[in-house]
């Protein structure tokens, strides 16, 4: 089945790559650039323009399928736009289905942050096509706290640095479920909209104890308001602890602020409907943890990756 992926290089778009060809699918990547995507073996490369239906439509001609994450964007005029385009070309390129991982929990009505109406615009404009959808929605990836963000005061400190209240409960899930969920729903078909989490609901000092087992060293639970995470990413990435009021980190700490005031958590998801889309119990925090290297603050790959094959 020749399937289109858009999102294919980003950290959730290469699990979802490995999923599919280990599925026997045959993937093309859509690209603004082909030319520059790396040389996969059995991937084939082609334009793919987010917000031109066009384009869209002649990277998907021939395909039976659309498997999509998208770049995260916080302008809600972006993301309709793209919604629109991909809707538009999946129809006229008779693509018989489109799995859609949202890449964050989408709840049923708007809530005034645009990352998250942005999403439910993009859902929108897919069910309205007429093109069968899956709409994958995630709780929290288990790969933040392999991001540079939060990895170095976990490796350097012991602390487990995290915008959520001590009370807030997270099914962290990991990408490599949540790419076999998104394969899954094109081979065996999954209900319309699914909330795909982990299979325990872990509050701060829950993760802290998981990563101190898989670490072999302690680890203690830091929590951080969302507006001190908005002033520790710029640093990161600007030099500066100044965040502009709707700016990018800003609109970031949007998110954490809903989730840490919102009961009961958004952020938790049903075990038996996440067993049923990937047809096994989803993956532990801690067995995904001692998958990981802790032995560097900067690496972000798994033991293999890093050279341990024991």
């Amino acid at each position: 089945m020749t399937t289109l992926i858009l999102g294919a290089t980003g950290d959730q778009g290469q699990p979802l790559v490995r999923r599919a060809l280990a599925a026997g699918l045959a993937v093309r990547a859509g690209t603004r650039q082909p030319d520059a995507f790396p040389a996969l073996a059995d991937v084939t490369p082609v334009r793919a323009v987010l917000t031109e239906a066009e384009s869209i439509a002649a990277a998907a001609q021939g395909a039976r399928a659309i498997l999509m994450h998208l770049p995260f964007t916080f302008d809600r005029a972006e993301a309709r736009a793209m919604g629109a385009a991909i809707a538009q070309g999946a129809k006229a390129a008779r693509v018989e289905r489109i799995v859609f991982h949202t890449s964050c929990v989408v709840m049923d009505e708007d809530l005034g942050i645009d990352g998250h109406d942005g999403r439910r615009d993009i859902e929108a404009a897919l069910a309205a096509s007429g093109v069968p959808t899956t709409f994958l929605r995630s709780t929290v990836f288990m790969e933040n706290m392999i991001r540079p963000w939060v990895k170095p005061a976990i490796v350097r400190h012991g602390v487990f640095a995290y915008p959520a209240g001590p009370e807030l409960r997270i099914s962290f899930v990991t990408l490599e479920d949540v790419a076999e969920a998104m394969v899954r729903a094109l081979r065996v078909g999954l209900p319309e909209r699914v909330l795909l989490g982990g299979p325990e609901a872990l509050t701060g000092d829950m993760v802290a104890e998981r990563l101190s087992a898989a670490t072999g060293r302690p680890i203690r639970f830091q929590s951080l308001s969302p507006d001190e995470f908005a002033r520790r990413m710029s640093l990161l990435v600007t030099g500066s602890v100044e965040v502009e009021k709707g700016g990018l980190y800003d609109r970031m700490a949007e998110f954490y602020r809903w989730y840490n005031r919102t009961e009961p958590s958004p952020l938790v998801a049903d075990l038996e409907a996440s067993t049923a889309a990937l047809g096994r119990r989803p993956t532990t925090l801690l067995d995904w943890a001692r998958r990981q290297d802790w032995r560097s603050a900067d690496g972000r790959g798994g033991k293999e990756e890093a050279g341990d094959r024991s």
